[in-house]
């Protein structure tokens, strides 16, 4: 993004906001990379103001967003050709949709910008627009009586904005349209696996450590044989809940994605007690199915809070139900395979 200034006198007034592109550079495609494997997510942000678009006048439209970078970033390429004046708040580097159940992403911090940058005195059309998925924190209302602003609520995708105002700011139902399509789901599989990262280094090297205990005490050769099985199936559980069931999530027959999770890592299981990963006995094979199903559900239950189509309060409800049983899985699977080591 440049730090170029526009200048421009606008009813009577010479104003100086900072002007940016469109157009994506290198460094902010690398920096996206790195965002979406969860490298310097927290303080991917942006200064919080008004920003200039080509040459917006009196007459441009106001687009609101953000500060965490990327939702200003994927804002600013929609309106490539366009004139326009992009408001950004101060989010605390979160994005829209999360901000604005937050509250950071409100119609207090919303009103406090169109006072402190003075927008009434920039535009004739006293309106700003709001991304629909920022519409739970702003009080359209409140907006108008406090500032005289109307708030006219964008579409869901950014890419549909140049449609959305050749239309005269009309929306069409397929833009009111919130979606979780695969390529969405795919985008936040990376950071999902960056989250888990230490987990995955340490948890399965406990298990290989824990794979070689026996009776007749502890063997290398066990630990390697046992142990490197025991990292298979973990492995094998971790990428059922980080990676195959947001891939699959609309075609797998559940509406709770713990229920979701738990039945993909069995799924996986079955493969691994045909070929003999999941141990030598019945009893060591119920503790891997529990084990499994615990991680992979727990794992597949925090894309509820990345999807649009889970409520508030049904999240609640499933972890209120679904925590206690992975917990509960996750002890009884270790210390039957535990026990499992010395039969």
């Amino acid at each position: 993004m440049t730090t170029e200034y526009y200048i421009k006198f606008i009813n009577g007034i010479l104003w100086k906001v900072p002007k940016t592109s469109t157009v994506w550079s290198r460094k902010d495609i690398w920096s996206t990379i790195k965002v979406r494997w969860s490298i310097g997510r927290m303080n991917y942000r942006i200064k919080p103001g008004l920003y200039a678009v080509g040459n917006p006048d009196s007459n441009s439209e106001i687009f609101v967003t953000a500060n965490f970078k990327l939702s200003f970033d994927h804002l600013r390429r929609a309106l490539h050709e366009m004139d326009a004046w992009i408001l950004v708040l101060d989010t605390k580097g979160i994005n829209v949709w999360c901000a604005a159940g937050k509250g950071t992403f409100g119609t207090r911090e919303l009103t406090y910008r169109i006072k402190a940058h003075e927008l009434d005195k920039l535009v004739n059309n006293k309106r700003v627009i709001v991304p629909q998925l920022g519409a739970t924190g702003v009080s359209a209302h409140e907006v108008k009586n406090s500032t005289g602003f109307s708030v006219i609520y964008g579409p869901v995708r950014a890419e549909d904005i140049k449609e959305f105002v050749s239309a005269g700011l009309k929306a069409t139902p397929e833009m009111r349209k919130v979606t979780f399509p695969l390529i969405e789901r795919i985008k936040l599989i990376p950071v999902e696996l960056a989250y888990g990262k230490y987990y995955l280094l340490v948890v399965p090297a406990i298990f290989f450590i824990l794979s070689g205990l026996n009776k007749n005490g502890f063997s290398i050769d066990l630990a390697w044989s046992a142990g490197g099985k025991a990292v298979i199936d973990l492995l094998s559980a971790y990428l059922a809940g980080c990676v195959i069931t947001p891939i699959l999530l609309p075609w797998i027959p559940f509406r709770r994605f713990s229920l979701k999770g738990l039945s993909i890592s069995w799924i996986m299981a079955i493969p691994l007690l045909y070929f003999n990963f999941l141990g030598n006995t019945i009893f060591e094979n119920i503790s891997w199915f529990l084990m499994m199903g615990a991680l992979s559900s727990f794992l597949a239950m925090n894309f509820t809070g990345s999807t649009t189509f889970t409520s508030l309060s049904g999240v609640r409800k499933e972890m209120k139900i679904a925590l206690p049983l992975q917990i509960g899985a996750t002890v009884l699977g270790i210390i039957g395979w535990i026990i499992s080591r010395f039969i």
